[in-house]
């Protein structure tokens, strides 16, 4: 019985001693497996620090470049807006005060290096570099950008700042250059256009002054490199052309790695006794709890948390709205709620692909986590919606409207997304939640119902939350569903403007004009309609029944042309060309009598997209015009690049072609361009009979306007053209005799 007891009392002793090695192999595996994971952790936290250590500078370096051109643009306004300069500059005997005031001021070189004056067609007065005369000409020392800063200027309006600055390339390097109207302090130019004389100084980025900035604003190793010249982060210089001058690159500190390195020794030893301890299963024990109750932190943070921004998530500023509600009852406080929406994302990843626009996301997240206040929520509700939250003593809008102000200034600036520069907006709504009085869900409603309204008014503006604003949205909706009927219904009809030759008078095409008759409310403005089916996605429905019809109209009028404009959102759809070759078969119309017209806004979006859509339509034989040509930013580039079969200029050229020199001269030169690319011409807009011979003098080839009828029914079309063709032989007959 004793051998049975010893027997089992070794086997126990033996069975411990297993145990105890066991829990010991397992915790020197946990232990390497934590001094891992910790120096894991605190690498990437050193990576961390060493880019955002980075992009501060970045900052940082962005905003000297801005001062040190802002520094001149000081100058420059209190030397050119000054009456004394008024009288002297303009004054045939005030040389000698250009040469003092301006000239010789150059010597100090602090506030700039280089004067100089010229008049209107570019001739300097005087020009002055380091305190002497130059002996090289102003087209010699600097490159042509200088005079795009000067045309800028010199085409300011009456109530514009005539100022400009920038940076341009001269002989001597990179320098700041500033251009103005020499007036009075009232803003005044006491000379008419073509006697105007204009101020440039220019203030060049040289060694000393890179050095000054680099000691002002403590960046590491600032300097100027080459425009190629490769680096992980630099400030580009680009002149007012477009043309990349060079690049400000620094030395990068590296603070995380500095930190990392005398960390890693202490975390070692710290780890290293943890594993002399000898009370095993109780660090075990309390290192599993430790790490579980990480996790789970780790865990709830992360489902709060949008993984491309980083941003809480929709979620997660449920949970702070609420919590800054219940805060704003307790102490009398208001919420502030923006909400953004960014303006032509979807273009940028239909253009870029879905890299450049995670990559857009990111840098909108980092810009907005700059410019919110300290104690504020931002987050990404996804897709391209953002949204703000603050707390505020002041019971109203303004301290968010100063915030949306801010956002909207930054957005207005171009991002760097790689190597491609992208400009993207963002329309903003705002709402309040004074005293706490509107719940969370109330809250976020109102601010997303405004944003739509900042969306619907033009973009790129805020908008606060007004209690109309839910009728409207009613209103809208009823409108939209009404659409939605009237379309599948198909209950619109089109209606036809004649487009005439400009000699003769006669038809030679006709526009085609959606409308609806709205039941119960009656004729609606295709102003008021079609921007809800563009935001409501009935526009590509809309405009194929509009392009129907037309062309089942057009098959009685075998000798007219038929156009039909296109929306933004029809040319978005790459089966646009394809929707477009059925409805061509189906009517049994020849491609060639269809026109479809685009304005240029979407062009100057995508214009790699509007490259290949216009291409697929002209392989079906369809015409593409360019509609409202003088309206915006319309160039000769866009008439090259894309091919147009015709331009059709926008009323607002033609509309004071008789009473204004300037609408002509305009309209001339618009004429004369569009004939030099071989382009026939439709000019809109024609109220009255002197305005038609104006335009046919002018070259336009077709004419379009109430004086030659406004929009009708197809079957008044097929009476004027009956009409029309009965009038023919008698001018045969009146030639004859």
């Amino acid at each position: 019985m004793g051998a049975v007891f010893r027997s089992f009392g070794r086997s126990k002793q033996l069975g411990r001693h297993s145990i105890v090695t066991a829990v010991l192999f397992s915790f020197a595996l946990v232990v390497t497996v934590v001094t891992l994971m910790v120096l894991t952790a605190i690498s990437r936290v050193a990576d961390y620090s060493n880019k955002l250590d980075d992009e501060r500078s970045w900052e940082t370096t962005a905003g000297a470049l801005k001062t040190f051109e802002g520094q001149l643009d000081a100058t420059l306004h209190d030397y050119a807006a000054r009456d004394a300069a008024a009288r002297n500059v303009y004054a045939e005997s005030g040389r000698e005060w250009i040469v003092d005031n301006y000239g010789e001021m150059t010597s100090d070189g602090t506030l700039f290096d280089t004067a100089l004056v010229v008049d209107d067609n570019n001739k300097p007065i005087i020009a002055y570099r380091d305190g002497k005369p130059m002996a090289e000409g102003a087209g010699d020392f600097f490159d042509a950008s200088i005079w795009a800063l000067v045309d800028q200027v010199r085409k300011t309006r009456i109530t514009g700042e005539p100022e400009a600055s920038g940076y341009v390339t001269t002989s001597r390097g990179i320098a700041a250059v500033g251009v103005a109207t020499i007036r009075e302090t009232s803003g005044r130019i006491p000379v008419p256009e073509g006697k105007r004389r204009y101020l440039i100084f220019a203030r060049h980025l040289d060694a000393a002054k890179l050095k000054m900035l680099s000691h002002t604003y403590i960046i590491s190793g600032l300097r100027l490199v080459p425009p190629d010249t490769q680096a992980r982060y630099a400030v580009s210089i680009v002149d007012p052309l477009g043309k990349s001058l060079g690049r400000l690159v620094w030395n990068s500190r590296g603070p995380g790695d500095t930190s990392y390195q005398q960390a890693r020794p202490l975390v070692l030893g710290a780890l290293g006794l943890v594993g002399m301890f000898f009370v095993v299963l109780l660090i075990l024990g309390s290192l599993a709890g430790r790490r579980l109750r990480a996790e789970e932190v780790l865990a709830r943070q992360g489902s709060l948390r949008d993984r491309l921004s980083g941003l809480l998530n929709r979620e997660g500023l449920r949970l702070d709205v609420d919590r800054l509600v219940e805060s704003a009852r307790a102490d009398g406080s208001n919420v502030l709620l923006l909400y953004l929406d960014l303006d032509g994302f979807k273009e940028i990843n239909d253009a870029y692909g879905h890299g450049t626009g995670d990559q857009l996301i990111r840098s909108v997240a980092a810009g907005l986590n700059v410019l919110i206040p300290a104690n504020a929520t931002l987050a990404r509700l996804g897709g391209d919606e953002f949204a703000i939250a603050f707390p505020s003593r002041e019971l109203n809008h303004a301290p968010a409207l100063r915030l949306a102000e801010q956002v909207l200034d930054f957005f207005s600036e171009p991002l760097e997304i790689g190597r491609r520069v992208i400009v993207v907006g963002a329309s903003i709504g705002i709402a309040s939640s004074p005293e706490g009085r509107i719940d969370r869900e109330e809250l976020v409603r109102r601010a997303d119902l405004a944003m739509y309204k900042a969306k619907e008014a033009g973009r790129a503006r805020m908008i606060c939350y007004e209690t109309a604003m839910d009728t409207d949205r009613e209103e809208r909706n009823a409108l939209e569903l009404d659409l939605r009927n009237a379309i599948d219904r198909q209950e619109l009809t089109v209606a036809y403007q004649p487009l005439v030759d400009a000699v003769s008078h006669e038809i030679t095409g006709v526009e085609a004009l959606v409308r609806w008759n709205r039941p119960g409310h009656g004729p609606v403005s295709p102003d008021a309609f079609i921007p809800i089916a563009e935001t409501s996605g009935l526009i590509e429905a809309l405009g194929l029944l509009v392009l129907r019809k037309a062309c089942a109209a057009a098959r009685q009028w075998p000798d007219l042309r038929v156009a039909v404009n296109v929306s933004p959102g029809q040319f978005r759809n790459p089966a646009f060309a394809d929707y477009v070759r059925h409805v061509l078969k189906d009517a049994e119309i020849e491609a060639e009598r269809v026109t479809l017209e685009i304005t240029e806004g979407y062009m100057i979006q995508n214009p790699e997209r509007t490259r290949q859509s216009i291409e697929r339509l002209k392989r079906l034989g369809v015409k593409v015009a360019l509609d409202d040509f003088g309206s915006g930013f319309s160039s000769i580039g866009y008439l090259r690049q894309f091919g147009f079969d015709r331009i059709k200029i926008d009323r607002s050229l033609t509309m004071d072609v008789l009473t204004d020199s300037r609408s002509r001269d305009m309209l001339q030169a618009t004429v004369a361009l569009a004939r030099s690319l071989d382009l026939p011409v439709t000019a809109e807009g024609i109220e009255t009979e002197e305005q038609g011979t104006a335009l046919k003098l002018f070259g336009c080839d077709e004419l379009q306007g109430y004086f030659f009828g406004k929009p009708m029914p197809e079957a008044e079309i097929s009476r004027r053209l009956a009409a029309q063709t009965a009038r023919v032989p008698d001018r045969e007959r009146d030639t004859a005799a």
